[in-house]
């Protein structure tokens, strides 16, 4: 889109340029969104999605509060509570603050990352209440099949992770 905005005002540039410009300014665009939205919601939703890589399984972790707003993303290549403890980690690290509730599918790693990291937090594991995290996935799996596949873990972390804020 950025391409045919710069053509309609006379400025010819390639896809590539484009593509460069994504990689070197993203990051940073992301996270000035991320630092003028509101605090997050004390709901968090935590789900996760099988996406293929390179023909090998990858899962897409990802967290959400009640409004809406993902707070974070994660890609391993794990589904285990190593991976479910690194997400939570890295959710708390970030947000600065635990939540009052988690809400997550009936995946047993929850459980068990939440009764290591956060101690205090109540959870509900159930299908139907963790619906807006299974819904923020639906952006991405249009994505991901414009964009014909992602490469590899790292590009779809970096992908994902900026285009999730713009």
């Amino acid at each position: 889109m950025v391409e045919e905005m710069l053509a309609a005002r006379g400025i010819l540039v390639n896809r590539g340029t484009v593509r460069q410009w994504a990689l070197k300014f993203g990051q940073s665009f992301a996270n000035q969104i991320r630092r003028r939205l509101p605090a997050a919601g004390d709901k968090w939703h935590l789900d996760e999605v099988v996406i293929s890589i390179s023909g090998r399984k990858h899962w897409l972790w990802r967290a959400v509060d009640q409004h809406g707003v993902v707070l974070d993303i994660l890609v391993q290549s794990r589904r285990n509570t190593k991976a479910a403890k690194r997400l939570m980690r890295k959710l708390l690290k970030k947000q600065g603050i635990t939540p009052r509730v988690m809400i997550t599918d009936k995946l047993a790693s929850y459980g068990a990352a939440k009764r290591e990291i956060m101690l205090g937090v109540e959870h509900r594991q159930h299908w139907g209440l963790n619906n807006r995290a299974e819904n923020s996935h639906q952006p991405t799996r249009r994505r991901e099949r414009i964009m014909k596949r992602f490469k590899s873990a790292g590009q779809a972390q970096r992908f994902l992770s900026v285009h999730d804020q713009v």
